[in-house]
């Protein structure tokens, strides 16, 4: 008995063949965009994730950040609002010497009056650092550190030099986070055309 499988077979095999190959390079080389789109965004936050995580892990994490964050309205400062705050920024920088512990806190609390007064909402440190990290990736990692040498201080584990590191990655992440609206400038009057 001799079995042959008919020409028009063979076609559509090698057609379905050639499909399925095409849809798998497709839904690579999608993966591997989506990849790279998320490292450029996300820099070090990425990194971390995916050290964390795992690579599909955390770029679900990161996507589903992303749609979160662009629920929120984030908008600039009013001059004013951004010149109050580098006043209370500027105070609080000058007590550190007499107060080290204290400003480091003070530090965390402006940071996250800044953040919530930009539009961020005020969950916990995890959840406010991952929302961050959309917009300032550079500089979340900045919170991070600053967090893990306040948590040490808590627990009286942080010198005076820590303390110093803290709020420089306290300043870093507030200057980036101070991002001002420009202030409207008038219309310049239009000019009525005299007739003589």
């Amino acid at each position: 008995m001799n079995a042959t499988i008919p020409a028009n077979w063979i076609i559509l095999f090698g057609i379905l063949a050639v499909v399925l190959l095409a849809v798998a390079v497709g839904f690579i080389a999608q993966r591997q965009q989506q990849s790279k789109r998320l490292r450029l965004r996300f820099g070090a936050e990425y990194d971390r994730a995916v050290a964390e995580l795992g690579r599909t892990k955390a770029e679900a994490e990161l996507r589903a950040r992303e749609k979160r964050v662009e629920k929120f309205t984030i908008t600039p400062l009013a001059p004013a609002d951004a010149a109050g705050f580098t006043q209370a920024w500027n105070a609080l920088q000058g007590r550190f010497i007499d107060n080290p512990k204290g400003v480091v806190v003070e530090a965390d609390h402006l940071v996250r009056e800044l953040m919530l007064k930009r539009g961020y909402p005020m969950g916990d440190f995890e959840r406010r650092a991952a929302d961050m990290s959309v917009d300032h990736p550079a500089v979340v990692e900045n919170y991070r550190a600053a967090q893990a040498i306040a948590v040490r201080d808590e627990r009286g584990e942080a010198d005076t030099e820590e303390l110093r590191k803290a709020v420089v990655h306290y300043r870093t992440l507030f200057d980036e986070l101070l991002e001002v609206q420009p202030a409207r400038r008038a219309e310049p009057a239009r000019q009525i055309p005299v007739h003589s």
